[in-house]
């Protein structure tokens, strides 16, 4: 859910003048976008019949094997596009962030990139087809918070060395996001068919 323009906006905004505030404010954007995407996506997905969850045919694990799908896809589009993938425009903005507009760009990050869209629809797939309820996304969201936090906790934890560190991890970034994305679209393959 963080790879991408969503970790780098997390590490810009550790680097703004006010990190804490600005950083705190992005948080509880993706706590709610997460929390609200999740839950609209468990809904979805408990209007239909999705079967049972040892049988293969069953409409939940079709809608699962289509989520794979489009996240091989999202893969395959990254590694065929990583020479020419650029960060997008709107993230050199963020310097210049107070904590309502790091509220936004937390939603918005979560809300609107179609990988986190396929992501909170198989989380709440597996969820409906388990008949579980929404507190059983619970930790997928904290997984998620937390890892969007790690910028903020480095920074209050290690300040000088972080506060000198982020520049180069954000370039590093900015070079290698395409693996990034990849990597992360891998992890939610195995996840699925797991």
């Amino acid at each position: 859910m963080m790879v991408g323009p969503q970790i780098m906006s997390a590490i810009i905004f550790v680097t703004t003048p006010r990190p804490v505030r600005v950083s705190v404010g992005f948080l509880v954007g993706v706590a709610l976008a997460a929390t609200a995407g999740t839950a609209v996506a468990l809904g979805l997905a408990s209007l239909f019949d999705l079967g049972d969850p040892g049988d293969s045919g069953s409409s939940g694990k079709i809608i699962q094997y289509v989520l794979v799908g489009l996240l091989a896809a999202a893969a395959l589009k990254n590694w065929i596009r990583r020479e020419t993938i650029e960060p997008p425009k709107w993230l050199g903005t963020l310097m210049s962030a107070d904590p309502r507009r790091a509220l936004k760009v937390g939603l918005l990050v979560i809300l609107l990139m179609p990988s986190d869209i396929v992501v909170m629809l198989t989380v709440g797939t597996n969820l409906a087809q388990a008949d579980a309820n929404f507190a059983e996304a619970l930790p997928f969201i904290g997984a998620t918070v937390l890892i969007a936090g790690l910028p903020l906790l480095s920074l209050l934890v290690f300040h000088r060395r972080v506060t000198a560190a982020m520049p180069q991890v954000r370039d590093w970034l900015n070079t290698h996001s395409w693996l990034i994305s990849i990597l992360a679209c891998v992890i939610f393959i195995v996840l699925i068919l797991a």
